[in-house]
This record gives C-alpha cells, structure tokens and sequence, in this order.
C-alpha cells in the first residue's frame, strides 16, 4: 500500500499497587480477595520461596515508583489485551496507529517510542523474562509475537542505567506465569465486530518441587478498514524446578502472526469513507520461536546467583503496495520508455531493469506503483547473569546487584522492488520487471548484519539511615555492529560505540505515608544496522529498503532528572495511592527519520540536540466493591537546536523541500496532555457476581510528523469512553463483554503527509490536502464466555 514515508517506519500509574476485578467480599468463594502486587513492583513469582525467575538486569532495583500491572489487569476485560491495558492505567502512554493494525501501533511513553516498525527510532527497552526483547536488526518490539495469554505482571520502570541500552524514556519489563504464580485453568472464547474471533487457553499447576505452565491464544479478524484481515497465534510453555536453594525453570515461545496494515490515509479520502485505504497490499507475516534456561542458585542466606540464558529466531516477511513517481518519459529521445522523479528535480532517469536494460511502457492507459518486498531472517542468544547479595546494614537492608549481559545476533536481510499497475482499486499488481536503479535510489539489497552487545553493570539500594535509601546504578555498555553486504561493498561497515554510565536516585521516607525522591539517570542507544545503513541523503530508503551507503551515525546518549513524591492512606473503608513525578530528559546526538526528495523514501540523520520534559500524577482508591483511578500526563518534547529538515511533502516547505526547525519547536507524534479515567464496581445479586467498568482516555492534539517546524494544523485531540461488564453464570463460567468508542468517534493517533496529486481518488475526486491521518477505531464490541477453574 501507499504510506507516508513516517508512518511506513516509522492511567493510572498505580505507584506499584495494582487490582484485579474481583473485589473483596465476606463470601470468599464467590468473590476472592484482589491479587495484588507487592509494593515494591515485583510480582508474587518472584516472592515466593524456591521460585526465582530473573525479570531484568537487578532485578527489583530501583522499581519503587514503577508503573505495575498485574495478571488480572491484563485480564480486566475478560480476554489477555496488553496494550489495552497500558493505555487504560497509565495516562503517559500513547499509541500511534501508523501502520493502522491493532496489533502493530507504535507506543509513546514520555516522548520516547517502543515500535514494531523496522526504521522507527527506539527509545524504550524491552524485557521478557530477563532476556532482552529488542529484536537485534532494528531493535523492533514485536507486540504481536508477545505471549499475552501467559503473561504475570508488567512493568514500565523509568529510565536507568543499569537497565542496558535503549532505556532512554523507561523499559518495558514483562514476566510471564509459572505452575506456582498462577495455578489453575483459566480460558475465553469470544466474538465481536469486523470479523473478530479469539481464543485463549492458559493452565498451570505444581507437583511438590515441580511446576508447569501452558498458554495458548489464537486471533483473528476481517479488520475494519478495507483490505485488512490479521491473524495472530501464540504459544507459551513454562517447566519449573524448584528447592528452597536452587531451581531452573524451561520456557518456549512460539508466534506465527499474518498482519495487515494499511497505514495512514489523506483527510479528504477519511472524511468521505473512514474504512478507506489509500493503496495496498500492505501485509507482513512473522514466524517466532524462542527458547530460554532460568537458574538460579542460593549460595548462602544472604547470596544468590541467578540467570537467564535465550536463544531466538524470527522470519519476517512483507510486501508494500506502493504509488510510485514513474511515468512515460518525456524526452523525445527517451520515447516508449519509463522514467522515476522526484519532488525537487525535475530532471528524471530512465527506469531500468536488473540487467540494466530500460524499462519500456507497459501499459496503455495506468498509473504505476511499486510492490516492495522484504525478508529477514534474524536470529540472536543472549545470556544475562547476576549475582544478588541482601543483608542487613545499619538501619535498613542492603542489596547489590552485579552482574554482565552478552546480546549476540545475526540477520540476513533481503529486499526487492517490482514495478506494478496502480488499479482502480487502488491495488499494486505486479507486471514482473524488477527496478534497479544505477544511482541507487531504487536498488535491490542483500545483507548480513552481525550485532554484539556486552554490559557490565553493579546496582545497589545502600541504607543511608532508618528512612534515607541511595540507589546508586552504573553501567558499561559495549556495542559492535557489522554489516556486509552480498552483492556489492556499498554496505559494509564495522562500526563500535562504548559507554560508561552512572545513575544516582535519593529516597526518603518521611512517614509510613509519604516518600520523597530524587534521582539522576544517564543512558544511550547506538544506531542499528538500519539506521547506519539508511544515513545519506543522497541515497534514501525505501519504504523496504532502509539499506544503502551509510556515513556513521553517532549514539544517542540521554541525561535524566527526576524529583517525585508517593504516598498511600485509608479511611471508611478505603485505600488509596497516589504518585507524582515531575521529570527532564535531555538527548544529545538524537536520531530522526527524515523524508527524501524521491517519493516513498527517506534518511537516518542526527539532531544535535533534543529535550523531554513532564509531570505525571496518578491517584487509585478501592473498597471491597468499588476501584477508582486517575492519572494525568503533562510531555513537552521538543527540539534543543536549529536544524533544516527535509520534507518535500509539506505544503509550507521551500522549494527545496525542506522546512526550517527552531529550537523549542515540538517533536510531532506526541501528545501535550493525556488523562485517564476507570471505574470498577462489583456486586453480588442473587448469588451472582456482577462487574460493571469503563474507562475514559482522553489526549489531546500533537504536530504531524514532517511537520517539525509547527507549519500546519495538528492531528486534533480525542476523548474514547469504553465500557465493560462481566456476570456469573453458574459456578466457575462467566459472560463478558466490552464496548470500545462507545460514542462512536472519529479520531486519529498520528498523522503525516501524503502525496496524492497523481492519485485518482474516487470517494473525494478533488482531494488536494496532503495531510494524512492514522485513523483509529469505530465502535466495536466483543462478546464472549470465560471458565475459571
């Protein structure tokens, strides 16, 4: 399909409390009592004797004013829904659908991205089980190859240096069940709108040191939006021993996923038929496993070594249905052949062949487009040890952490273009000749890239006094990355980024209600093979294709403030919590995407500086019946420095295409302010339970991407209200259902710009704005039948 060149690449924060929907009540058996996570973030897994499983590079360091959501969260609504989750309780997170598929946003949390999209600038570290989750080629976050179904708890910690490369805005850490945190069978079958149908399956039990743990889950549907069926399958083992001195747990992840995304689409098209695309095929496919060994050994009271050992391989592939700046030569001497433009030259080339032959006119009477095909076998180990020590010292309890991570990966990356007929459709079929331009703008790519990451790291919570804690990070980080290209030499590269990096944060505890904190971070990410490969203007990407010369990028390294405030209270039969965090990053040597003059493509470039900045504040009060929680995001991203930015397709550009950043102007894609708003009620009538909720998300307008410089109108904010409901009926089945956009409206997430003056569009026949949005959601309900045993 036809995408920008961004959006192709591109709550409650519950201060460690979370609730699960089943409220407490005096009759134990038909209400059981919240599952709730420890105070300090870490789940029930990692509290119980005998049962260690690594989450993250020092474990529970530092994570007493993380974002914390339990198993019955992510349950909430009857069926596994991480992402929904997230937005619901934590108002600092947003998600983008530039690609336009549920399963594939880009995820925003205080101004840094979390995406699926090779290209897409990474700012967030991922975890899953102790083993680093970025993928190795891009340092992608494959939301769709996440075991949902199998998850325990998730949490989104801020930004820490012990916590590896990427956490420039925070990490994701996710953990999934065992036998022992999560006994019993727990499974939903249900149906909604456009086509939707999911299963899931989860199981789990012990047998005296022994324990196992099984998910399954199985989605699907038509999508809504023309042209967009998905389908999504995940699997999930965990086989656990454990002794009150030693264990090992076994876990297997498995993913087959077949998504559509038709990406963004200009206003004039959305206003006319919101379910309409601008061009596709767009579709991607990904087959996943992973394997990885859990020890962990008691060496005395005090001492401990635990570990996580991963290997994984990931086979992707995609096609992109694309329009194309290709059209019957216009100089006589070039007659009865093709040639490819660009926005600011209006000299064109000769569109040739893999032989090197011209491409001549193959149809009558048509526009042309582009079919761009990728494939990418990755596949990557990893080993992250540590040794933790906890005793007493003085007044309080020390705890040190120390310990390596080694991240190795290898990816063999393929892509091609194939010229196509744009139908009336609006569909690229192919017509065969594959397009190889001498220049490179349009050139086919054979690549291997080998990464290898190494982090030494030491992190401590050292006792100051009865009520004074430093938690003291520090870590070195060693990164190579090699490419080599096999066709040519116009890819290879070898290039090594180091980093020492020291992070400092003061907690005190002025009452049993009331905790004061102030902390330093410094972190860094270094440019992937994509991004190295993808950094001369002169040679762009394509929309499949992020691979051409590449003069070195530098590594983005973040300087982190933050001053916050927690507390907690009760009365008349409530409890209550509360967060406040007012907090400043600042990038150097950012990296942005950028597009080019050539349709469909664009370049890696750094920006020399950028800042984010913000508070947060989140309150959560319950009672045996009812739940309540608020949160409130304040973000003010913005660059730090004057920069010329190329964006041939905004209409306010030079005549060069490009358009000229101040400093203070804001980084598009990201929301001012954001709200959330849920409430839970339960109650027993008959004998029966009955749980009634909604949320309220509220965000508000943020600059279109390409638009850096604040030329155009902003993506307009949006308010959704969902609402959900689930009752007994009879013993342990249950019916469920939600509502999403209860109010049915239309809103977008992102928005960038699109080229359309060649486009015959038939729903808005004299569309001119090239402002394109990333449509969300109508209304859509599920219903369906949960079994908990």
């Amino acid at each position: 399909m036809r995408r920008a060149w961004a959006a192709s690449l591109a709550t409650l924060g519950t201060a460690g409390l979370s609730f699960s929907p089943a409220f407490a009540s005096d009759d134990a058996a038909i209400m059981p009592p919240p599952l709730v996570a420890d105070a300090d973030g870490a789940s029930d897994s990692a509290q119980l004797p005998g049962a260690i499983v690594v989450t993250a590079p020092g474990g529970s360091f530092d994570i007493d004013d993380a974002h914390t959501l339990s198993r019955a969260d992510i349950l909430l609504s009857g069926s596994p829904d991480l992402l929904a989750s997230l937005t619901r309780s934590i108002a600092g997170v947003s998600l983008q659908d530039a690609q336009g598929n549920p399963w594939q946003p880009n995820l925003v949390y205080r101004g840094f991205t979390a995406s699926p999209l090779q290209g897409q600038a990474q700012g967030l570290a991922a975890y899953l089980d102790g083993a680093r989750f970025n993928q190795p080629f891009g340092d992608t976050i494959g939301f769709d190859l996440i075991p949902e179904a199998a998850l325990q708890s998730v949490a989104l910690r801020d930004a820490s240096p012990a916590l590896g490369l990427n956490a420039l805005g925070g990490t994701l850490v996710l953990e999934t069940a065992t036998g022992r945190s999560a006994p019993g069978m727990d499974a939903a079958l249900s149906i909604g709108s456009y086509g939707e149908r999911e299963v899931s399956l989860s199981a789990g039990g012990t047998a005296g040191d022994f324990s196992y743990f099984a998910a399954f889950q199985s989605r699907r549907e038509t999508g809504w939006r023309d042209f967009s069926p998905s389908r999504l399958v995940n699997g999930y083992l965990d086989l656990g021993y454990d002794t009150q001195t030693a264990g090992l747990h076994v876990k297997l992840i498995g993913a087959d996923t077949d998504l559509t995304g038709n990406g963004v689409a200009p206003v004039e098209l959305l206003a006319a038929r919101r379910a309409a695309v601008l061009s596709w095929p767009d579709r991607s496919t990904s087959r996943y496993g992973r394997i990885s060994l859990h020890p962990w050994v008691a060496l005395s009271e005090e001492t401990r070594i635990e570990a996580t050992l991963y290997r994984q391989r990931l086979r992707a592939r995609s096609v992109n249905g694309d329009i194309a700046d290709i059209e019957d030569c216009e100089e006589p001497a070039d007659a009865g052949l093709l040639c490819l433009g660009s926005d600011d030259d209006d000299e064109a080339s000769v569109l040739t062949d893999a032989a090197g032959a011209p491409i001549p006119e193959l149809l009558d009477d048509g526009a042309y487009g582009v079919l761009n095909r990728g494939a990418l076998h990755s596949r990557s180990m990893g080993l992250l040890a540590q040794v933790i020590d906890e005793r007493t010292l003085g007044a309080g309890t020390n705890r040190l952490a120390l310990g390596m991570s080694i991240d190795t990966g290898t990816s063999d990356f393929a892509s091609s273009t194939e010229l196509g007929a744009f139908t009336p459709l609006r569909s690229v079929e192919g017509l065969g000749p594959q397009i190889i331009q001498a220049d490179g703008a349009i050139a086919p790519v054979s690549l291997t890239a080998r990464t290898r990451y190494i982090g030494l790291f030491v992190a401590e919570s050292l006792p100051l006094g009865a009520d004074l804690t430093a938690e003291i990070g520090l870590r070195y980080n060693h990164a190579r990355v090699r490419m080599r290209d096999r066709i040519g030499t116009a890819l290879n590269g070898d290039h090594r980024f180091d980093k020492l990096n020291p992070g400092i944060e003061l907690d005190w505890q002025v009452s049993p209600a009331l905790t004061l904190r102030a902390g330093y971070a410094q972190t860094n990410r270094v440019p992937t093979p994509a991004e190295l490969s993808c950094a001369d203007e002169e040679a762009p990407c394509s929309l499949a294709n992020f691979f051409v010369a590449d003069p070195p990028l530098k590594q983005v390294v973040a300087h982190g403030w933050e001053l916050g405030a927690s507390g907690s209270g009760g009365s008349a039969g409530w409890h209550w919590n509360w967060q406040l965090s007012a907090w400043r990053t600042r990038n150097r040597d950012d990296i942005v995407h950028v597009a080019s003059a050539i349709r469909g493509r664009a370049y890696f470039r750094n920006i020399e500086r950028t800042r984010r900045q913000g508070i947060e504040a989140s309150f959560a009060a319950n009672t045996a019946t009812t739940r309540i929680s608020a949160s409130y995001a304040f973000t003010d991203a913005t660059f730090g420095a004057p920069a010329t930015l190329s964006s041939p397709s905004n209409p306010q550009a030079s005549d060069a295409g490009t358009i000229e950043v101040s400093q203070g102007d804001a980084i598009p894609g990201i929301p001012r302010h954001s709200a959330t708003l849920s409430i839970d009620y339960g109650i027993v009538l008959a004998s029966h339970r009955l749980d009634l909720g909604g949320d309220l998300i509220a965000r508000s307008g943020q600059r279109l991407v390409g638009d850096e410089a604040g030329l155009t109108p902003k993506v307009p904010g949006y308010v959704l209200v969902n609402l959900r409901a689930s009752t007994q009926l009879g013993g342990a089945i249950s019916l469920f259902g939600e509502v999403r956009n209860l109010f049915d409206r239309d809103y977008a997430t992102f928005g960038t710009f699109a080229e359309i003056d060649e486009v015959a569009l038939a729903e808005a026949p004299e569309a001119s704005d090239p402002r394109a949005y990333g449509p969300g959601a109508p209304r859509r309900w599920t219903l369906g039948l949960r079994a908990q045993f």
